[in-house]
C-alpha cells in the first residue's frame, strides 16, 4: 500500500539542478586558418518537469559564465572575451519559453521541440531549439546542437594578426548537460 502511494509521486513534478562537472558545452567554428572550438568550464541551470513520465517540461534555464570559455590558447580566449564584451556582459543564457512538441522515443527518452530566449552580449533572441532528453535514476540528460550567426547577437566575428585571420560568422553549439 505504501509503495502505491510513493510510486505516483516519482512521475509528478520535479526540479533538477545542472551538474557542472558532468556537463559539457562546446562551441565550434571556422576561420581562414583552421577550424576551432572553445569549451565552457562554468555552467549552471535548472530544469523543471511537470510530469517525468510524459517528458512534460515547464522550465529550463541554462547559463554559461562567458569568461569560462576556454580554447587552450590565451590569445584566442582574449579575442573571444573582447568579441563577447565580457566586461559588461558576464553571462550567456538560455531560458525556455515554450515546448512546441514532445516526441516519445522510448522509456524516459524524448525529443523536445522548443523555443527559448538565447541572450548573448545583452542581445536576447527567441530561437527554436530541439534536444533529446533521457530521464533515469534521478538524472536528466539533455543533448543537442544549435547553429547560430554571431552577428545576430551583435558579436563581431573575432580577427587576429591585424585582420589576416578571420573567424566565420556561423558557430555550432553542442551540449550534453546533466541535471540531478
Amino acid at each position: 500500500m505504501v509503495i502505491l502511494l510513493i510510486v505516483p509521486n516519482l512521475f509528478q513534478a520535479q526540479e533538477f539542478n545542472l551538474n557542472n562537472k558532468e556537463s559539457s558545452l562546446t562551441v565550434y567554428g571556422t576561420s581562414s586558418l583552421h577550424d576551432w572550438h572553445i569549451t565552457a568550464e562554468t555552467k549552471s541551470g535548472k530544469i523543471f518537469f511537470e510530469n517525468l513520465e510524459t517528458g512534460q517540461l515547464s522550465k529550463c534555464d541554462f547559463t554559461v559564465f562567458a569568461e569560462s570559455l576556454k580554447s587552450g590558447k590565451k590569445s584566442m580566449d582574449k579575442n573571444t572575451y573582447k568579441a563577447l564584451n565580457t566586461d559588461t556582459h558576464k553571462n550567456i543564457s538560455f531560458q525556455l519559453v515554450d515546448v512546441k512538441d514532445i516526441v516519445k522515443k522510448g522509456t524516459g527518452k524524448f525529443l523536445l521541440k522548443c523555443t527559448g530566449n538565447l541572450t548573448i552580449t545583452g542581445v536576447k533572441k527567441l530561437i527554436p531549439l530541439e534536444f533529446n532528453t533521457e530521464i533515469s535514476d534521478g538524472k536528466v540528460v539533455l543533448t543537442g546542437e544549435k547553429t547560430i550567426k554571431m552577428t545576430d547577437f551583435n558579436v563581431e566575428p573575432p580577427k587576429a594578426l591585424l585582420g589576416t585571420i578571420t573567424t566565420g560568422n556561423e558557430i555550432t553549439i553542442k551540449f550534453n548537460t546533466i541535471y540531478k
